[in-house]
């Protein structure tokens, strides 16, 4: 398939000229944390290929073109920045910024959201509901837009986090304002292209399944045409309203899930939606769970200050069932990466205390291929390009050789 096509297959703006190797966006080209470069078991502790001071910020890196992408806050400033690196030396191209009103969340300062780059652009979505379009080469701001001021919504706890979607020749962002849930903006000018909905947002990044808009709002799994017609809906509410994993096409069904109402499939045809199942001790935080096969590969955990932990399950895609568990294997968060070829794959899990391990995708138990201690705290995930892990904790960011060549 050529690139054009790729990128029109994912709804992309169609200048975009990514890689098929490239991770452009939160959890990778098809956001759902896959790739199909497949990862071998290494030996001994993995050493960085080179690692660079970055600010605060749980925004994950991403890779397009040979760059590697870092979105947060500087040192001492009230801003948001965003940074271009060489993907192969660390080298620093650029670094801009813009400045904002201080926001100081609980769990650490700086951007949540991950950029999406298309095309040219880097399209960012900032904590105090920024919306903003940079020159990838030069970081140069083409347009911002106070989403919040400008659609009158309200910050949420945490800030904004959800990631921008690219869409066609669209930006599209959870507002969660009065008619204006879900916004389209045009990604050349930043004008309002539509908005949709009464939803209150969420933490959780929209994403395109089966050409349409699948966001998990503040109330609702909810399909939305590209135009912004809504399609479909099912009630979904957060006690907590953390609402925060990206919803998944699995096995024909649309899977979502949140911390304290558990997991549900939806099923969609002819867009009418109906639960297709629930399990409501599926309680995933802010790790997006991955498909294999017939199976789900989840951590699950509840929001708790005082005994945090998450586990790792394996869940039937079918009926909900668990299949197998491990238990402990992180505090509130660990992102799961899907490795390799159809058949072949393989699981990387990077844990909120910095340990990167490879599993097998095995339904009948859990079987560890390998273990190291990466990086510092981190509630980032990983992207992998190439044979290269890129990730960052609280102070750094990485690249890793997962191939073993430096």
């Amino acid at each position: 398939m050529s690139r054009f096509l790729a990128a029109l297959a994912l709804a992309f703006v169609p200048a975009l000229s990514l890689s098929a190797a490239d991770w452009p966006q939160f959890l990778g080209l098809n956001r759902d944390n896959s790739t199909t470069e497949p990862v071998a078991p290494w030996e001994g502790t993995l050493k960085p290929v080179w690692t660079k001071p970055v600010g605060e910020a749980h925004s994950s890196p991403v890779v397009a073109g040979g760059v590697v992408y870092a979105f947060y806050q500087p040192k001492g400033k009230n801003a948001d920045a965003l940074a271009a690196f060489d993907a192969k030396t660390g080298d620093l191209k650029w670094e801009k910024s813009y400045d904002r009103p201080e926001f100081k969340p609980l769990f650490g300062n700086g951007p949540r959201g991950t950029p999406s780059v298309s095309g040219d652009k880097v399209f960012t979505y900032g904590g105090t509901g920024i919306l903003a379009s940079w020159d990838a080469k030069t970081g140069e701001t083409d347009w911002k837009v106070d989403a919040l001021k400008e659609f009158g919504a309200k910050n949420l706890f945490f800030g904004t986090s959800a990631s921008p979607l690219v869409a066609g020749d669209k930006v599209i962002a959870l507002v969660g304002g009065k008619g204006a849930g879900i916004v389209a903006l045009d990604a050349k000018t930043g004008k309002t292209a539509w908005k949709a909905t009464d939803d209150p947002s969420s933490y959780a990044s929209p994403t395109v399944i089966n050409e349409q808009i699948v966001a998990l709002t503040g109330s609702h799994v909810r399909g939305v045409g590209l135009d912004g017609k809504p399609l479909w809906e099912v009630p979904f509410r957060d006690k907590l309203n953390e609402s925060s994993t990206t919803p998944l096409s699995a096995g024909g069904l649309i899977f979502a899930s949140s911390v304290t109402a558990g997991s549900i499939t939806v099923k969609v045809t002819d867009n009418k939606a109906e639960k297709a199942w629930e399990n409501k001790a599926l309680t995933c935080y802010f790790s997006t769970p991955v498909v294999v096969g017939d199976y789900l590969y989840m951590v699950n955990g509840m929001a708790s200050l005082t005994n945090a932990s998450i586990t790792l399950r394996c869940v039937e895609l079918k009926t909900g069932k668990v299949a197998w568990e491990k238990k402990n294997v992180g505090k509130y968060h660990a992102a799961i990466l899907r490795c390799g070829p159809a058949g072949k794959e393989t699981l990387l899990m990077l844990d909120d205390n910095g340990f990167l391990s490879l599993f097998e995708a095995n339904p009948k138990e859990f079987k560890e291929l390998a273990r190291s201690n990466v990086c510092g705290t981190t509630w980032a995930h990983p992207a992998l390009v190439d044979g290269k892990l890129y990730l960052r904790d609280e102070k750094e960011l990485f690249c890793f050789d997962l191939n073993g060549k430096k």
